[in-house]
């Protein structure tokens, strides 16, 4: 045999191996069900898709800990949005064509979410939604699409109540939102609320995502002197509204905010001062009496040396709710985890999690929410009174009066 011969039967031997192993390493199965996470890990929403991944990952630890599901560990595929609805759509796909997940789960802003459900269900991939709040998201009667957190327009039904227990001299208010899905689905539906409950709406405007002079906005607020100011807000453009109301000197009564900017810690580094006494509406505090929910918060405290809140505590409560499904399903196949999801029917630290239809909505879980208030550097439960934490401060003294 010629030399150039023999090496011709070594490259095309060694061709052959690498051939065999290809097909042998595509013909394995995958040891793994792979989930695919779709949250903004880069971008204006970052800090709330990091919370949200460290709570889904600090989760999945703790169930494959505990043993296989259908024989196989869990694993999650996390996709960034950067809170943009074309790369939400644009992801999505990519998890399911090429990832191959058997289900959804994630979805941040309520924009992002909802450019993101219409191709889960086009292509019959349950997504349980775990943040995305916009009325309309849980509203197209889409057969693969789920909710864990309550929709934006029940968030302010603590408020309600507050409003009509201890704060009863209450009768005006001043809507401010950013013009996104999410705050125009909030800002409708609070107008409609607080007009049910009997408040004279004085105004209600909108402001431009990455706004930071809101001085003309305020000054028109100013000029309406409102017993309420209701803010639905992410945390820089929440901080950036409430430092220059304080500059304005604007005193109402009560400052809320729709969630969203107003719970994170942030919010109190960027504000300063300007945090105290100002309320906002949440959907999830350690006093809750859930179980699990301060154990929750105490483990995220010692592994991340920061404190978490409602968002990270969707994201955990959503990967058990994942988990379980898929351990119930006849299969871990789409249409098997589909129709174990509605089947669900447990608790978790977010609270009860069973997903009906009432209303325009379908496949939504119904839940409670809280009133939270800034004491002291600290965010306080203040209502309802049975998960309080501090007693509330009311009316909110006007910024010349403080210390």
């Amino acid at each position: 045999m010629t030399k150039r011969r023999s090496v011709k039967c070594l490259i095309f031997g060694f061709a052959f191996f690498l051939a065999g192993l290809l097909l042998v390493s595509c013909g394995k199965k995958s040891d793994t069900i792979k989930i695919g996470i779709i949250l903004p890990l880069t971008g204006d929403l970052a800090k709330f898709g990091e919370i949200e991944k460290n709570s889904f990952m600090m989760a999945l630890e703790e169930i494959n800990a505990l043993g296989a599901v259908h024989g196989k560990k869990l694993e999650l595929v996390i996709e960034d949005t950067q809170g943009k609805p074309e790369i939400a759509r644009s992801a999505l796909e990519k998890l399911v064509t090429q990832d191959k997940v058997v289900m959804i789960g994630g979805g941040y802003s309520s924009s992002e979410t909802y450019a993101a459900v219409s191709v889960a269900q086009k292509q019959k991939v349950p997504f349980l939604v775990n943040t995305g709040a916009a009325d309309n998201i849980t509203e197209q009667g889409y057969e693969y699409i789920f909710r864990l957190n309550p929709p934006v327009s029940e968030y302010p039904s603590s408020l309600e109540s507050f409003l009509k227990e201890s704060a009863k001299d209450v009768k005006t208010a001043v809507i401010l939102f950013e013009n996104s899905l999410f705050g125009q689905s909030g800002s409708k539906e609070f107008e409609a609320q607080a007009t049910k409950w009997g408040l004279k709406v004085l105004l209600k405007e909108g402001y431009a995502k990455g706004a930071i002079d809101f001085k003309p906005l305020l000054t028109k607020v100013r000029e309406k002197n409102p017993d309420l100011i209701y803010m639905i807000s992410y945390y820089m453009d929440a901080s950036l509204l409430i430092r220059q109301s304080m500059e304005l000197n604007i005193n109402p009564k009560l400052f809320v905010g729709g969630a969203a900017g107003f719970t994170l810690p942030e919010f109190l580094k960027n504000s300063g001062k300007a945090t105290e006494y100002v309320y906002s509406a949440t959907l999830w505090t350690p006093t809750v009496p859930y179980k699990g929910a301060k154990e929750y918060y105490d483990k995220y405290l010692n592994k991340f040396k920061e404190p978490t809140e409602y968002h990270g505590a969707e994201a955990y409560a959503a990967m058990y709710v994942i988990a379980d499904a898929i351990k119930r399903a006849k299969t871990p196949a789409p249409a098997d985890i589909r129709e174990a999801l509605t089947k669900t029917d447990m608790m978790t630290v977010f609270g009860p999690v069973k997903f009906i239809s009432y209303g325009k909505m379908t496949q939504q879980n119904k839940l409670p929410t809280f009133l939270v208030q800034w004491q002291n550097g600290q965010l306080e439960t203040v209502w309802p009174k049975d998960v309080a934490t501090k007693k509330y401060i009311y009316p909110i003294p006007p910024w010349n009066a403080r210390k």
